[in-house]
């Protein structure tokens, strides 16, 4: 079939956002709450950007070794959890990027798919991971400028066209969604232009060197929600969205790197924001059901009842937590994890789901919010 039509079909598709571990922990509390109630295992695709990637990934990853029983995994905190949990422990980024300075014949991409293999075990090929739910890591093609998307059945985007069956792994995917610009960027993959196949509207197909050498950066480049493989895709749609809220202010800096990184922060919060409206305008108008829940989102503005009610003072900082891929303290990641689960638990509830049971609690009680 060809990329991008697929069709419009009944069933839940999930888009986790990035945002560094950060968005790595948040996602996890997120899929915590959907097995409780019984989504996880109804959820259709799984599309996911950076830091939503790591979550997916290892998610994809052991999918298969997940317990169902009626709709719920009975072992997802051994299974999912906890190896997270121990992966955002260790400081990442920095340690890539020296290595890919000091190393004149890698890049710290090259690395980064290394500490993905060795620490998170994502070394398995995409052909391995289940048919159903799908799972897609999207990146960004330097070149080309759209989505390039890694997924079981192909990988690709719509300018080039796609490969059929590819034999990419796991590690591969998640480092060329999560590769931040510049420093862990590109991801450069050199493939025989011939394993691509044309798609209708693939207007790039005939540029060899555009199929040859494919250099790719961070998915949230092209959809910091990840939500463009899900959206019109599925009747109901899920996101997960733990990107920082814009901090507007007064600006007085005058140097030039920090006027391009506020530049760049202003160009990524508009096209979130302009995602953000008209998925929220698709649910408000009938086109989807769905929920959306983002990390600087206000709980009281949710309906249902029984919420787990976080102290302000103990979550007000949470969005504005570091993007980075480091070391995430127990108390950082235990916060994280509960904001997730809390903030997924009232959306859903709200919109979707009103007759559901309130939780039991938190799932890291010693960080209770």
């Amino acid at each position: 079939m060809p990329f991008g039509e697929e069709g419009r079909e009944t069933g839940i598709g999930l888009a986790l956002s990035g945002g560094g571990f950060r968005a790595t922990l948040f996602h996890l509390g997120t899929l915590w709450r959907l097995n409780e109630m019984g989504i996880l295992s109804q959820i259709k695709r799984f599309s996911s950007v950076s830091g939503g990637s790591i979550t997916c990934g290892h998610l994809a990853n052991v999918w298969s070794h997940l317990q169902f029983a009626n709709g719920v995994a009975n072992n997802f905190e051994d299974v999912v959890a906890k190896p997270l949990e121990v992966f955002c422990s260790h400081g990442l980024d920095m340690s890539v990027i020296l290595r890919g300075i000091l190393n004149p014949f890698k890049r710290p991409s090259d690395y980064l798919i290394q500490e993905y293999k060795r620490r998170l075990g994502l070394g398995s090929l995409l052909s391995g991971l289940s048919d159903f739910p799908r799972f897609v890591f999207n990146s960004t093609n330097l070149a080309t400028g759209a989505s390039f998307r890694f997924s079981k059945p192909y990988a690709g985007d719509y300018r080039i066209g796609l490969i059929h069956n590819p034999d990419f792994d796991v590690a591969t995917a998640v480092a060329a969604s999560s590769a931040f610009p510049p420093v862990l960027s590109p991801v450069v993959l050199n493939l025989d232009p011939a394993r691509f196949a044309p798609t209708p509207g693939a207007d790039l197909y005939d540029n060899v060197e555009c199929r040859s050498k494919i250099r790719l950066t961070d998915g949230g480049v092209y959809d910091n929600l990840g939500l463009e493989t899900v959206w019109n895709r599925y009747d109901t749609v899920l996101v997960s969205d733990a990107g920082a809220p814009f901090s507007a202010g007064a600006y007085r800096s005058a140097f030039w790197t920090k006027q391009a990184m506020r530049v760049s922060d202003i160009v990524i919060n508009q096209c979130r924001a302009l995602r953000k409206r008209r998925l929220i305008s698709d649910f408000t108008d009938g086109k989807n059901k769905g929920a959306y829940w983002g990390i600087g989102t206000d709980l009281r503005g949710y309906s249902c009842a029984s919420k787990l009610a976080p102290r302000d003072s103990k979550v007000r900082d949470l969005a504005l937590l570091r993007t980075r891929l480091n070391n995430f303290s127990p108390r950082e990641q235990g916060a994280l994890i509960n904001w997730g689960y809390s903030l997924c638990d009232a959306a859903l509830r709200t919109f979707l789901f009103p007759a559901a049971p309130s939780p039991r609690g938190w799932p890291r009680t010693v960080y209770a919010l």
